[in-house]
């Protein structure tokens, strides 16, 4: 089916989900299965936890090039307190439809755990990942053996964490400039000291916060690439605080990154963007798909700036 009239199709369905009260994810998740994606559920990577796991969303068919498969780990977000890989199925077959293998883990949240236990779950199924995807099962998709991680509010701090911090990755025997290409955030969390979210201050030991516990203390020259996607406006993180600091801290220091405002979008509706419920706001695809040819070596050009972006935003366009 042409992707106009599935579109259409998804639309004019719209409201028989909301007449028989589903939630908001699951009418997002309903109208992306349009989206083609081979899915493996609940691959544990943590033993004695079963709900420490991922969903695994492949591409359909395998790459027409030789190049590698892309593959992005992606964490949700729920100020470190909710949140669960089911509820984030329309990311998945997103980007898989986009010809990247996806991950989606949990990870254990407050109260079970507090800052750091959640970046060592990050970063342990990272490791089991790389070892899955070495099962000679996936290698008609040529994956790539290095990955990108990716994650949206809280989840972009645990990405942007594990990919700047060499603590996380190094318990498991792993590198951040050896396992990743880089790193992808969406309406993150880089620099919320102090804290004024009750449910957070908890998380982080409120008052007594770690030393070096926030992704801008670890910005180095050899930072790897990074795209910073913030939304237009943004009453739960602030966007000047935590995307543009990052962004300037980063550029500073002489590290690759990009600061991309994707348009008519908040907090919630920046990832909202990856189904298409949302097709009217600003494009998130056009900038993620520029950013990991960038970083995969299918397009030769720096990622760097700072620009915002639209329906009319292509990927091969400049920044």
């Amino acid at each position: 089916m042409k992707p106009i009239q599935t579109l259409y199709t998804a639309l004019r369905i719209l409201p028989l989900f909301v007449l028989s009260g589903c939630s908001t994810l699951q009418l997002v998740n309903s109208v992306s299965r349009f989206y083609a994606a081979d899915i493996e559920k609940d691959i544990q990577f943590s033993p004695g936890n079963p709900n420490l796991a991922y969903d695994l969303y492949l591409p359909p068919a395998a790459p027409s090039s030789k190049a590698p498969t892309p593959v992005i780990v992606f964490f949700y977000g729920g100020s470190w307190n909710r949140g669960n890989k089911d509820e984030y199925e329309f990311v998945g077959r997103r980007l898989a439809a986009m010809g990247y293998i996806t991950a989606i883990p949990n990870y254990r949240l407050y109260p079970e755990v507090s800052y750091p236990d959640f970046l060592r779950d990050g970063a342990q199924s990272i490791a089991h990942l790389k070892d899955t995807l070495r099962q000679t099962r996936y290698s008609r998709l040529k994956p790539d053996d290095r990955f990108i991680v990716m994650g949206h509010s809280a989840g972009a701090y645990n990405a942007a964490m594990i990919s700047l911090d060499d603590r996380w990755l190094g318990e498991q025997g792993l590198t951040p400039s050896q396992q990743l290409r880089g790193f992808i955030g969406v309406a993150g969390a880089y620099n919320i000291y102090p804290i004024n979210d009750m449910e957070v201050r908890p998380v982080f030991h409120h008052p007594n916060y770690p030393p070096k516990s926030q992704p801008i203390d670890h910005v180095q020259a050899n930072s790897l690439p990074s795209l910073i996607l913030a939304p237009e406006s943004d009453n739960l993180v602030s966007i000047e605080i935590n995307s543009v600091a990052l962004n300037k801290a980063l550029q500073k220091a002489g590290s690759p990154s990009e600061l991309v405002t994707v348009k008519g979008t908040d907090h919630i509706t920046i990832i909202g963007t990856l189904s298409p419920v949302l097709f009217f706001k600003g494009s998130s695809t056009a900038p993620i798909q520029h950013f990991v040819d960038a970083v995969t070596g299918s397009i030769p050009q720096q990622v760097k700036g700072t620009h915002t972006t639209n329906q009319a935003h292509h990927a091969g366009s400049q920044p």
